[in-house]
């Protein structure tokens, strides 16, 4: 039996898609594959379904990438009300520690310097991390008792940007791997008033930022439109494949070089300054379709390059 044609297009890039509340990275990914009648995406860096912003999709050929890209730093905006700590950290829990008590503006910023660095963090029951083989949120959900170990994770910095008495609004750019119902809840314990975001928007990751992203109904209109001016196949909006790869150098190969490998052959190269490690290589005509390794020199200074994921964008 042949095998049967996948279903969909074969597009290949990048979308910034600002998410709404309420929806799953995976939805969005569903909605953007069908809106976009595509054969192949995923999602760089998860959302919560309570939060909502930046969510990087991937598409076809881009999806490559989600293993080479080392997430980065992202940046949020966090609402938080103060008064009460929630078993989820957000406002879907149910509320388990309450007080009158309120600390005044300056209190809250006077805390702040204490939560930026290198900290120790107890990731919320409430998440997608392993315990046991099996995601945390399901034990909760449960009702099971849920021992979440610390973490070291980084926070570049905080900013107050609204304190209302009981609410408070911050900014805050940080290291991959930090909650931010966490921070909200450990800020609650420290001035002993408790403490959850009603709040979250996610304004940068994977090198993406919020200005650039669109809803998923401003996507629609952007086919409908093409579609109208006749141009439905062009998805010009599509940002490149090698966009979450800026930060690694780029090495443009003769048409020898990038035959040889293109057909996973390793070879030696003369006069490349890059530093060892990845190398996004374009070919003669500067178009990307490979990320190699550059390696040791030969005795002759040549320098080893080795094939390590091709991107099949083009013949």
């Amino acid at each position: 039996m042949g095998r049967a044609n996948k279903r969909g297009r074969p597009l290949h890039g990048w979308l910034a898609i600002h998410k709404a509340p309420g929806l799953t990275a995976t939805g969005v990914v569903n909605r953007v594959k069908r809106i976009l009648n595509a054969q192949k995406a995923g999602h760089g860096g998860t959302l919560d379904p309570f939060a909502e912003g930046l969510l990087p999709v991937a598409l076809g050929e881009a999806t490559k990438t989600l293993g080479l890209v080392l997430e980065g730093d992202k940046a949020y905006r966090c609402t938080l009300a103060l008064g009460a700590e929630t078993d989820s950290g957000d406002n879907t829990g149910v509320v388990i520690e309450h007080s009158d008590k309120r600390p005044d503006e300056a209190a809250l910023k006077a805390i702040l310097p204490e939560f930026i660095g290198e900290i120790e963090q107890v990731p919320p029951a409430h998440s997608a991390i392993r315990i046991d083989g099996e995601r945390a949120y399901k034990k909760a959900h449960r009702g099971e008792t849920v021992e979440m170990p610390a973490r070291s994770v980084t926070i570049h910095s905080i900013e107050l940007v609204e304190f209302t008495g009981n609410a408070a609004v911050i900014n805050v750019e940080c290291g991959k791997g930090t909650y931010m119902r966490a921070l909200a809840r450990d800020m609650g314990r420290r001035l002993g008033c408790f403490a959850h975001l009603t709040a979250l928007l996610r304004t940068r990751t994977f090198g993406f930022s919020l200005d650039e992203a669109v809803t998923l109904d401003q996507l629609q209109a952007l086919v409908d439109d093409q579609a109208a001016a006749g141009d439905a196949a062009s998805f010009d909006f599509l940002l490149p494949v090698d966009r979450v790869l800026d930060d690694i150098p780029a090495l443009r190969l003769t048409g020898d070089a990038w035959r040889r490998i293109s057909n996973g052959q390793t070879i030696w190269l003369d006069d490349v300054n890059a530093p060892d490690g990845a190398v996004r290589l374009l070919d003669p005509e500067g178009r990307f379709g490979a990320v190699g390794e550059l390696g040791e020199r030969d005795p002759q200074g040549r320098r080893k390059l080795v094939s390590k994921r091709r991107f099949n964008l083009f013949d």
